[in-house]
């Protein structure tokens, strides 16, 4: 298997609309880095996926709803999702996540 660099400026940014773009960062078949820019009162719908994530809060203010729990976060903080438990944000203050996924999300490609 090969060794992936990817530098951030040659990743493209994919506009979502709700305020949110992403851009898919290096990843291999078991592991994908991506990182989501928020607007304030951007929203990333509530939703389930099969894979295990780990999101990151390089900056900004985040209400998660987590199989219908609010929690709120900020910089620094992390959350581990385990698989299918449904999850989504609104963003309280303009910032971008970095979402780490296993195996990759196939659908992000």
């Amino acid at each position: 298997m090969t060794t992936v660099v990817l530098k951030n400026g040659d990743a493209a940014l994919t506009e979502l609309g709700n305020g949110v773009s992403r851009k898919v960062l290096a990843h291999l078949p078991e592991i994908m880095v991506v990182e989501v820019h928020f607007e304030k009162g951007g929203v990333g719908a509530v939703h389930t996926h099969p894979h295990v994530q780990s999101t990151y809060v390089k900056s900004g203010r985040y209400v998660f709803t987590i199989d219908g729990a609010e929690h709120e976060v900020a910089e620094g903080d992390t959350i581990a999702f385990p698989s299918n438990v449904p999850h989504g944000t609104l963003c309280l203050e303009t910032g971008t996540l970095v979402d780490v996924f296993t195996p990759l999300r196939e659908d992000f490609l």
